[in-house]
C-alpha cells in the first residue's frame, strides 16, 4: 500500500512539473508576442488616426446636417474615449452643443452620460456625480437608464476603493449597492453588463471559482484581441490574483495588454500591473520597459488617475533598474580593467615571441626551399595514395571482387609504407648531415613518381584481370568489327582506353575521378571515352553494358 502511495505521489510530482514547464513556455511565448506588438504600436495607432481623419473629413463637409454631425461625432468619441481624454472631452462638449441645437432631450442626456463616464474613468468622481445628479431619472429615456445606473455604480465603487475614511467608505458602499441593484434590474440576464456585475459580486463575496466560470461566458461572447476582450481578460486576472495563481494572472494581463495595444487603448491598467509583478520577480529589465511603456500611454491619454497609479510604482522600478544597471556597469568596469591588464601582459608576451621568431627566421629561410620541395613530393605521394584508396574503395563495393585481390592491395600498401619509411630516413639523414642541396636536387627529380605510376598501372592491370580475366574479350564484343581494342596477352598490360572502361566497370564513372587515378587530364579522358563509345554497336547503352560485364 505504501509503495502504491509513493508511486502515486511521484506521478503527481511529475505531472505538476510538466504542467509548470508547459505554463512557463506559454508565458514566454506570450511575452515575446507582447514585445512584438509593442514594437508595432505605431502601426496600430496609425490605423486609428486614419479612422479619425476620415470621420473628421465627413464632419467638415458643408452639406452634413447637424443630426449627422451628431452621429459622426459619437463615432469619434467612441475612439477617443480610450485614446485621448482631452480630445474625447472636447468632442463630447461639441456634441452636447449639437444636441442642444437640435433641442433633442435624448441626445442631450446621452452626451451628459458619456461625459459622466469619461470623468469617472479619469478619476474625477465628484464632477461626475454632480453631473449625474442634474439628470432627472424619472424623465430619462428608458434606453439610457442602464447607462445612468452604471455610471453611478462605477463612481461609488471607485470612491469606496480609494477613500481612506472608513465612514465615507461605508456610505459609498451602501450607495454602490443601491445603484448596482437598480442597474441589474434594467439589464437582460444574458447581457455583457449583467454578467460583468455578476462576476464582480462573486469576486467581492469570495466565490472566485464561480467568478472565473462567469468570466468564461463573457470571453466566449467577444472576439479575441478586441477592446472588450482586454477588459474581460484584465478582470479575470484579478480573480487569479486573489486565488494566488500568479502564472494565470500574468497570462491574462499579457493578453489584456496585447489587446489594448492593438486597439490603441491608452487608458489601460494591464501593463502597469504586469510591470509590478515582474518587479517583484526581479525581472527588472522587462518591468522597467513595461512601466515606461505604460507611462507613455498615460501621458498620451492625459488621465490624472492613471498618472497617480503609475507614479506609485514607476520611481521604485526605475530606481531598482538603475541600481541594477550601475552594478552591471561596475562589474563591466572591473572586467575592462582586468582585460586591459591581461592585454598588456599579452602584448609583452607577443613582443617576446616576436624576438624569438626573429632569431629563428634565418634558420627557417635556409630550410624553406627544402621543406617546400619535400611537401610537394609528399603531396604527390599522398595523392597517389588517395587515388589508390579511392580505387580500393570502389573495388571493395563491387559485387564480384574476389577475396585474393585483398592480398595484392595489402602488399601494395605495405610497399608504400616501406618506401615512405625509407624516404623519411633518407630525408632525415640528409637534414642531419646538412646535405640540404643534395636533398633539394633529389626532390626535383620526377623519377620516383614515374616509377610509382608504372608500378601502380602494373598492379592495377594484374589485379583487374585477375578479377575479370575475360573483360577485354567482352569489351570487344560490344564494339564494331573494325574497332576492336588491342591487348598484349603476354605482358598483361592494359591500354589507356581499356583502363578507363575497367574503372567504369568498377563503378567509377566520373571523368574527373578517372583523370585523378590515371593521371591524365579530364579532356583526355573525355576524348578517349567518346572515341570508343562512337565505335560501339549500341552507343546509347554502351557504358551500361560495360557496367554489366561479369
Amino acid at each position: 500500500m505504501n509503495f502504491k502511495k509513493t508511486k502515486l505521489l511521484i506521478c503527481c510530482v511529475i505531472a505538476l512539473n510538466c504542467s509548470l514547464a508547459s505554463s512557463a513556455d506559454e508565458l514566454d511565448q506570450l511575452i515575446e508576442k507582447l514585445d512584438s506588438v509593442m514594437q508595432a504600436r505605431g502601426t496600430y495607432e496609425g490605423s486609428i488616426e486614419i479612422q479619425l481623419s476620415n470621420l473628421k473629413n465627413l464632419l467638415r463637409e458643408q452639406n452634413t446636417s447637424i443630426e449627422n454631425k451628431y452621429f459622426i461625432t459619437n463615432k469619434i468619441i467612441e475612439i477617443y474615449e480610450y485614446y485621448s481624454f482631452e480630445e474625447a472631452l472636447n468632442y463630447i462638449e461639441q456634441n452636447l452643443k449639437h444636441a442642444q441645437e437640435l433641442d433633442n432631450n435624448y441626445f442631450i442626456e446621452e452626451c451628459k452620460l458619456k461625459l459622466s463616464k469619461l470623468l469617472i474613468s479619469s478619476g474625477r468622481y465628484k464632477e461626475s456625480i454632480d453631473l449625474l445628479s442634474e439628470i432627472n431619472k424619472n424623465s430619462l429615456n428608458p434606453k439610457l437608464l442602464s447607462n445612468y445606473y452604471s455610471d453611478f455604480t462605477e463612481a461609488y465603487s471607485r470612491l469606496s476603493f480609494y477613500t481612506p475614511v472608513k465612514e465615507s467608505r461605508k456610505n459609498y458602499l451602501e450607495l454602490y449597492g443601491i445603484y448596482r441593484d437598480s442597474l441589474v434590474k434594467t439589464l437582460p440576464k444574458s447581457s455583457e453588463e449583467f454578467l460583468r456585475f455578476v462576476e464582480k459580486k462573486q469576486r467581492d463575496d469570495g466565490y472566485l471559482t464561480e467568478a472565473i466560470k462567469t468570466n468564461d461566458k463573457r470571453l466566449a461572447k467577444v472576439e479575441s484581441d478586441s477592446r472588450l476582450f482586454a477588459l474581460i481578460a484584465f478582470e479575470r486576472s484579478i480573480s487569479y490574483k486573489l486565488l494566488g495563481n500568479i502564472e494565470q494572472e500574468k497570462k491574462y494581463l499579457i493578453l489584456s495588454a496585447i489587446a489594448d495595444i492593438k486597439n490603441a487603448v491608452k487608458d489601460n491598467a494591464s501593463m502597469t500591473e504586469l510591470a509590478t509583478i515582474l518587479f517583484t520577480e526581479r525581472d527588472l529589465e522587462r518591468a522597467y520597459k513595461f512601466i515606461n511603456f505604460s507611462f507613455e500611454d498615460a501621458e498620451t491619454y492625459n488621465s490624472p488617475l492613471r498618472f497617480v497609479n503609475i507614479s506609485n510604482i514607476l520611481p521604485v522600478i526605475t530606481k531598482a533598474y538603475e541600481s541594477s544597471t550601475n552594478v552591471q556597469k561596475s562589474k563591466l568596469k572591473n572586467l575592462l580593467i582586468y582585460i586591459s591588464v591581461l592585454a598588456a601582459f599579452l602584448m609583452g608576451l607577443v613582443f617576446f615571441v616576436y624576438n624569438q621568431n626573429k632569431k629563428l627566421s634565418l634558420t627557417r629561410n635556409n630550410l624553406k626551399l627544402a621543406n617546400d620541395e619535400l611537401q610537394n613530393l609528399n603531396l604527390q605521394l599522398s595523392q597517389s595514395n588517395d587515388n589508390l584508396n579511392a580505387l580500393y574503395d570502389e573495388l571493395s563495393k563491387s559485387d564480384k571482387v574476389k577475396v585474393n585481390s585483398l592480398g595484392v592491395f595489402l602488399n601494395l600498401y605495405s610497399d608504400y609504407i616501406n618506401k615512405l619509411e625509407l624516404y623519411r630516413k633518407m630525408v632525415r639523414k640528409h637534414l642531419v648531415t646538412n646535405k640540404i642541396n643534395d636533398l633539394i636536387n633529389l626532390t626535383k627529380s620526377n623519377e620516383i613518381i614515374n616509377s610509382e605510376i608504372k608500378l601502380f598501372n602494373k598492379n592495377f592491370d594484374e589485379a583487374f584481370l585477375h578479377i575479370y580475366p575475360d573483360f577485354v574479350d567482352k569489351l570487344n564484343k560490344l564494339l564494331k568489327e573494325n574497332s576492336k581494342v588491342k591487348y598484349n596477352l603476354n605482358s598483361k598490360e592494359l591500354s589507356t582506353e581499356i583502363r578507363i572502361f575497367a574503372l567504369i566497370r568498377l563503378g567509377i564513372t566520373s571523368s574527373s575521378q578517372i583523370s585523378k587515378i590515371l593521371r591524365y587530364s579530364v579532356n583526355t579522358i573525355y576524348n578517349y571515352r567518346v572515341k570508343v563509345k562512337n565505335d560501339a554497336i549500341d552507343r546509347e547503352n554502351f557504358e551500361t553494358d560495360i557496367s554489366s560485364i561479369v
